[in-house]
């Protein structure tokens, strides 16, 4: 993994000037001509690579944007992953598709690689690199090292989106931007700054000596206290997510800790991570991507957990994903752990609980 590059990723969730940097070492890695940013809720904000930011504009402007099926393709997949074009039609769709026949090739370009958000928020997030029509299509390789840095660019565009793409003035107009419970903690899990709604966590949030956060999920501070010290000690461990659950078990809210990397100093001071509480309804079982958002479950992690949280059997999730039952035995475990549970009874409880926010 690129540590540098994960680190710049994280820079530019508050400095969103930089995004464009990041899009274009994505797309030299993926050998393509640009990278691109779209975020969606109520308002659209987007970045590109300056290599195809004035073709970006005129897609936006001149009304290309809401006639292309690549966002809805995108968005629907439901798959935790980086597509390309091969994966939703076949090549005379494509080559009879208007947007692709008439707008991308008579600019130089028409094969991508793009992956659709959905974050907890709302937020709809979308994330492509641009490659020349007369370079070909995006191979299996390149998408594959793109979704090794997929849960990154997924926090990452969280903040990014909450900032609307803006760059904030200092703390405490970031932490109020953001418009969902966010804290500044050190090294220690000190709270440095907060902003006005963890005001209304009391019975989730509280401060100790030193101003030590204490979470009230005994589960929730001891990943907290792993996850800081995981960022402090590996290059590799720059991010975390996890559940924060009620006394009787059911969660209220995913936790988000990034750390706190190189210019997003300036705004936020020495501090050494952010942590963001996004909040969770109950209504239906969550979609894989939610899943694999809200907690970093690889796609056949999440898989299991949807299973689970439906009321499969570990045969049965076997049985239609065509696998071994020790390989699902093996990827309920990873889920155990990396939601804080114990038991499979546990982990569809808290499943069961997780969908959008309205």
């Amino acid at each position: 993994m690129q540590t540098d590059l994960i680190d710049r990723i994280y820079e530019s969730s508050v400095v969103p000037e930089l995004w464009p940097s990041v899009l274009d070492e994505l797309a030299a890695m993926t050998e393509s001509r640009g990278g691109l940013l779209f975020s969606a809720r109520k308002v659209l904000y987007w970045t590109a690579s300056d290599t195809v930011r004035e073709v970006f504009e005129a897609y936006v402007n001149d009304g290309w944007f809401t006639k292309c099926p690549r966002m809805p393709c995108l968005m629907g997949a439901g798959q935790p992953s980086f597509f390309v074009e091969q994966d939703f039609w076949s090549e005379d769709q494509i080559n009879r598709d208007p947007i692709y026949r008439d707008f991308f090739r008579p600019r130089g370009l028409g094969w991508s690689a793009g992956t659709g958000l959905k974050v907890p928020t709302g937020d709809n997030i979308v994330f492509s690199v641009e490659r020349a029509f007369e370079r070909g299509p995006v191979e299996r390789e390149h998408i594959e090292r793109l979704n090794e840095l997929r849960p990154h660019l997924a926090r990452a565009a969280l903040v990014t989106a909450r900032l609307g793409l803006q760059r904030a003035q200092g703390a405490t107009e970031a932490l109020t931007k953001l418009s969902l419970p966010a804290l500044l903690l050190n090294e220690t899990g000190a709270v440095i700054e907060a902003n006005d709604l963890i005001e209304a966590l009391p019975e989730q949030v509280r401060y100790g000596a030193n101003n030590r956060l204490i979470l009230s999920d005994k589960r929730a501070q001891e990943m907290l206290t792993a996850a800081l010290a995981a960022i402090g000690a590996s290059a590799e461990a720059k991010a975390s997510t996890f559940p924060l659950r009620d006394a009787v078990g059911k969660p209220v809210m995913v936790l988000h800790l990034m750390p706190i990397t190189r210019s997003a100093h300036d705004i936020f001071g020495q501090s050494f991570a952010l942590l963001m509480m996004t909040p969770v309804t109950s209504d239906r079982a969550p979609s894989i991507d939610l899943l694999r958002s809200l907690f970093d479950l690889t796609p056949s992690e999440a898989r299991v957990a949807r299973g689970v949280a439906t009321g499969k059997t570990a045969e049965e999730i076997a049985q239609d994903g065509g696998v071994s039952i020790t390989t699902v035995r093996t990827q309920l475990r990873k889920v155990l752990e990396k939601t804080g549970c114990a038991r499979q009874a546990e982990v569809a409880a808290l499943l069961a609980q997780v969908t959008l926010a309205p």
